[in-house]
């Protein structure tokens, strides 16, 4: 098979090289490899779904293989309960950061390690105590975006995945209205889609992750202002939040990672709402918990699509622990991403 690509090959192309046997796209005007599922204990992708809140806040550390549809199953415990996290993650480590703890914002990570069941451990600190903001990651470098104390802050930090230690400064984002937007990453850059709150942004920025700076544009959602992202290496999944804000909504949308411009729409989850978590394997993105328009709201959802082709969202199983698994703002987060 020539190394040329063909001609007027369209961006965001796939094809399986029969000389390298893998998978490729095609962006910037050559071929890329694509990240595969990484094996796991269980046979496949293993995603977390962390925290959260229903009244309480949990400690609540909930898993399930994205491979399998199934119920989640306990995991282990936060150092301490948490709700609204951001996130990221290697394939052999999970990093979740910041948060609102009872009554206070705060700055600590945790980490854990995918292999193996078990609490967290102490990672180090964010540069502030925030909620509500969100992650990305590539296979070394973890990004913590946005947040509020108790305004929004475009504060982007990053951590290296494999060694503990306190964040460092990034970058801005574009604007300071970037709590509780939408991330998704391939291996060299990462989205940071919408966000809610004085006032609410349609707004997409991109960075390139290996470089320190601010975040760019890179087009606009079409309906949603936050909620949850997913993506595998070539296309970005936005799901859930608001749409507009304060309207919970149902939403998916997408955008191709390595091309500027505004999302698509993708299709509806199962039900809409809002604080729910997303992870990824490079097949499917799967959505837990959140909190629906009707009383009473929390939920314990999972549903999943398939990334690579448009439509509405399919049930995948249920959350499990505190509160049977019915709880908001939930964190999520895998060791077969986009990123990876």
């Amino acid at each position: 098979m020539s190394n040329q690509p063909p001609i007027e090959v369209p961006q965001g192309a796939i094809r399986f090289n029969t000389d390298s046997q893998k998978l490729e796209f095609y962006a910037q005007d050559q071929w890329y490899q694509m990240a595969t599922d990484v094996p796991t204990l269980d046979g496949g992708v293993r995603a977390i779904m962390s925290g959260g809140n229903n009244g309480s806040t949990y400690t609540d550390i909930e898993f399930f293989s994205i491979s399998s549809q199934g119920n989640a199953a306990d995991f282990g415990n936060l150092t301490a309960a948490t709700l609204a996290s951001g996130n990221c993650a290697s394939r052999t480590r999970g990093v979740i950061g910041g948060g609102q703890q009872p009554g206070s914002f705060h700055n600590k990570i945790d980490f854990v390690t995918f292999s193996s069941t078990g609490d967290a451990q102490d990672f180090g600190d964010l540069t502030s105590a925030r909620d509500f903001l969100s992650g990305l990651s590539n296979q070394t470098r973890g990004l913590f975006n946005g947040g509020r104390n108790p305004g929004g802050v475009n504060i982007i930090d990053f951590v290296t995945i494999a060694s503990t230690g306190d964040a460092l400064d990034f970058g801005d984002n574009i604007t300071t209205r970037k709590n509780y937007s939408a991330n998704a990453a391939s291996p060299t850059r990462g989205l940071m889609a919408g966000g809610v709150g004085g006032p609410t942004t349609y707004e997409i920025d991109f960075v390139t992750i290996a470089t320190k700076g601010n975040g760019q544009d890179f087009g606009d959602l079409r309906r949603l202002q936050g909620g949850a992202g997913a993506s595998n290496a070539t296309r970005a999944i936005f799901a859930g939040g608001y749409e507009p804000s304060p309207t919970i909504g149902g939403a998916i949308e997408f955008s191709t990672i390595a091309t500027l411009g505004n999302a698509t729409n993708f299709g509806d989850l199962t039900q809409a709402r809002r604080g729910l978590g997303g992870a990824a394997s490079s097949v499917r993105a799967v959505f837990a918990g959140g909190a629906t328009p009707s009383s009473p709201n929390n939920t314990n959802i999972m549903d999943y699509v398939s990334i690579q082709t448009e439509g509405n969202a399919v049930d995948f199983g249920d959350l499990g622990q505190s509160n049977s698994g019915q709880k908001r703002n939930v964190t999520g987060l895998s060791n077969g991403h986009g990123g990876l």
